[in-house]
């Protein structure tokens, strides 16, 4: 299966998140950035490649702790001509030692059971947020203002679900610095938003 983004055209690949509105919303985000730039938990690849082909200077690393999905955002790079953009495998930064001018995440944010998780397998890791939904949020915000140049920006996807902006928009303000909804989009059971914190 393919999807377009602008130019972009990304294949979806198995046991690999497939790109959805909370996709797009930050990949529109990434392709108005300049600089260096990392996407955590990078999937298919389409919001690093949306930064990396935005602008053929910035510097674009993807991680994912799914090897799979490394993979899948290797071969979309590759079939989209685009070389300023690297990935790898990491359990959030565990891979990077650098600092960046913006970060971005769509973390997995979904209220998760140990049952739930033992059923889905591979594909649970691009939605367990743990028993609260933000147990993998939390973990990447008291780890990410370490890796970010000061004025650097983190933009991330929040949920409505258990409120869950409200969450995180709290969390940013508290390890990062201010915090805003930049744009959002209702659905029928859920509402999500692009949240933006830059670093104090």
């Amino acid at each position: 299966m393919e999807i377009s983004f602008g130019s972009l055209r990304i294949s979806v690949c198995e046991s690999v998140y497939q790109p959805s509105e909370d996709s797009f919303l930050l990949a529109a985000y990434a392709s108005s950035l300049s600089g260096k730039i990392l996407d955590m938990g990078t999937g298919t690849g389409i919001v690093a490649l949306a930064a990396a082909s935005s602008n053929p200077r910035n510097d674009v690393v993807g991680l994912d702790i799914s090897q799979k999905a490394v993979e899948c955002a290797k071969k979309n790079a590759a079939a989209n001509g685009v070389s300023n953009a690297v990935f790898f495998q990491s359990d959030l930064f565990s891979a990077t030692s650098e600092k960046f001018d913006a970060i971005l995440f769509n973390p997995p944010y979904l209220p998760t059971t140990r049952e739930e998780r033992l059923l889905l397998g591979d594909e649970n890791l691009a939605y367990d947020g743990g028993e609260s939904g933000l147990e993998v949020f939390r973990r990447f915000v008291s780890q990410a203002p370490s890796h970010l140049f000061l004025g650097g920006k983190i933009a991330v996807i929040g949920t409505s679900l258990g409120d869950g902006i409200e969450k995180a928009m709290e969390e940013l303000e508290s390890r990062v610095g201010p915090a805003s909804v930049l744009a959002q989009e209702s659905f029928f059971f859920e509402k999500i938003a692009l949240i933006e914190a830059v670093l104090r």
